[in-house]
C-alpha cells in the first residue's frame, strides 16, 4: 500500500506541476513528444546515477541551466551551493547509494522518488561522522528548459535522517 500511495502521490504531484506550468512548450505552443519526456527523465537521472552515486559533478555541469536555482523553504540556493551540498553528502557518506524508485516526466517537469542509503563515516553538510547507517526516501521536482534543469525542489524526511544518525535527543 505504501508504494501505491507514493506512486499515486508522485503522479499526482507531476500532474499538479504540469497543470500549474502547462503541458505545452512555452516557446512553440506545441505539446512535447514522448521523446522529449524521455530525455527529461534521462537528464534528471544523471543527478542520482552520476553526480550523487559516482561523484561526477564537474563532468555533468551541462545538465544545469546557467540560471539554475534550488528552491528552498526559507531561501533559494545557487548552483555553486548545490554543488557544495552534493560534495558534502558524498563526504558525509562515502558509500552513498542513491536509488531512483520512480521518475515521472512531462514536457517541462520531472518528478523523482528516490532513496538514499549509506554510512555516515565522514563530515559533510554540517554533520559530524557518527559511524551510523542511514536510509531515507524523498522526492525531487525539477523544471527543465531546453533540456537543462533550471529549478529544483526537494523534500525528504530530515527527522528520520537525524534520528538514524543519533543526532536527536531521545
Amino acid at each position: 500500500m505504501y508504494r501505491t500511495v507514493l506512486i499515486v502521490g508522485g503522479v499526482a504531484a507531476a500532474a499538479v506541476c504540469a497543470a500549474f506550468y502547462g503541458t505545452k512548450r512555452a516557446e512553440s505552443g506545441e505539446r512535447c513528444s514522448l521523446v522529449q519526456r524521455q530525455k527529461n527523465a534521462a537528464t534528471v537521472r544523471i543527478v542520482y546515477d552520476e553526480i550523487l552515486n559516482k561523484g561526477r559533478i564537474a563532468e555533468n555541469e551541462h545538465i544545469y541551466h546557467p540560471e539554475f536555482k534550488v528552491r528552498g523553504i526559507t531561501r533559494d540556493a545557487t548552483r555553486e551551493e548545490d554543488r557544495a551540498a552534493a560534495e558534502g553528502w558524498r563526504k558525509m557518506a562515502p558509500d552513498l547509494k542513491m536509488t531512483v524508485l520512480l521518475v515521472v516526466a512531462d514536457c517541462d517537469f520531472a518528478a523523482v522518488h528516490w532513496e538514499g542509503a549509506g554510512t555516515n563515516t565522514g563530515e559533510g553538510n554540517g554533520f559530524p561522522a557518527t559511524g551510523r547507517s542511514m536510509r531515507v526516501r524523498g522526492m525531487t521536482f525539477s523544471r527543465l528548459v531546453d533540456g537543462q534543469i533550471i529549478e529544483e525542489w526537494t523534500s525528504f524526511d530530515q527527522y528520520a535522517l537525524l534520528k538514524q544518525l543519533g543526532l536527536l535527543r531521545e
